[in-house]
């Protein structure tokens, strides 16, 4: 066997636990990141896909100190953890949102039960088409690239190995699910807009024909509205979703206030 140097011996100890340190923020992060973490891709290419990023991350973080002890040790382990999945829920909520938003939009258009049961989980259609067709254009628009850019940030905002307050992380945990909420029901506003014009509709049309039957009549209408809805204005509601993501990884403190 070749004996290998202690300073070689030692370069190669301290280059591991680089690795291992940034590989905890990042592994947590891809965990919950959009169309890289989602239920439907193997563990597999999660792990590659977090073993990419580390790479890609690892030159721009200074390493940590090497061979600590087993408290200091358990300590990062858990900071750095904790660190990477709540920066990781802060992206998840984005698509969160969508999926609230295609929620509100099927219930008020009543297309709720149209394909509800194609996905894992139980989800609307335009829950479903919105949400993929979101995932599909981040990617296309570099999603990848500023996931990288997000991670390295992250380390000048939080350093490694830095506790995070617990009130300073509670508030911002509020901040961006309320945002969350606001932003769904911001896509959805127009289909909220059209149900409410076409119940009026009906009430009128009701106590001015109390014999007819309004519901049969108005179905097929606000059926076709909501689909027309769905076409014209899925671009819009898109990129609108995609500048708050990117937003978010360019200053994920600020975000949401």
């Amino acid at each position: 066997m070749i004996a290998l140097p202690p300073e070689l011996l030692g370069q190669l100890g301290t280059g591991l636990w680089h690795v291992f340190a940034v590989f905890l923020r990042v592994s947590a992060v891809v965990t919950l990141l959009p169309a890289f973490g989602e239920r439907s891709i193997p563990v597999r290419v999660k792990l590659a896909v977090a073993v990419a990023f580390t790479l890609i991350v690892l030159p721009a973080v200074p390493s940590p100190q090497s061979n600590p002890g087993l408290l200091p040790l358990a300590r990062l382990v858990g900071t750095e953890v904790l660190i990477g999945m709540v920066l990781g829920i802060g992206l998840r909520l984005f698509v969160l949102a969508l999926q609230t938003a295609g929620s509100i939009a099927a219930q008020s258009t009543s297309l709720s039960q149209l394909l509800g049961g194609a996905a894992a989980d139980p989800a609307p259609a335009l829950g479903m088409f919105l949400t993929l067709a979101g995932l599909a254009l981040a990617v296309l628009m570099g999603l990848h690239i500023r996931v990288a850019e997000f991670l390295i940030h992250s380390y000048a905002m939080f350093p490694m190995g830095q506790t995070l307050s617990a009130p300073d992380l509670s508030q911002w945990g509020v901040r961006q699910i309320a945002h969350s909420f606001g932003l769904a029901f911001a896509l959805a506003t127009p289909f909220v807009i059209a149900s409410l014009i076409y119940n009026l509709a009906l009430g009128v049309i009701n106590r001015a024909m109390p014999q007819l039957m309004v519901a049969f009549v108005g179905a097929p209408a606000i059926t076709f509205a909501g689909l027309f809805l769905l076409f014209a204005g899925a671009p819009l509601i898109l990129s609108i979703w995609a500048d708050a993501l990117f937003s978010f990884t360019l200053n994920p403190l600020d975000s949401g206030r």
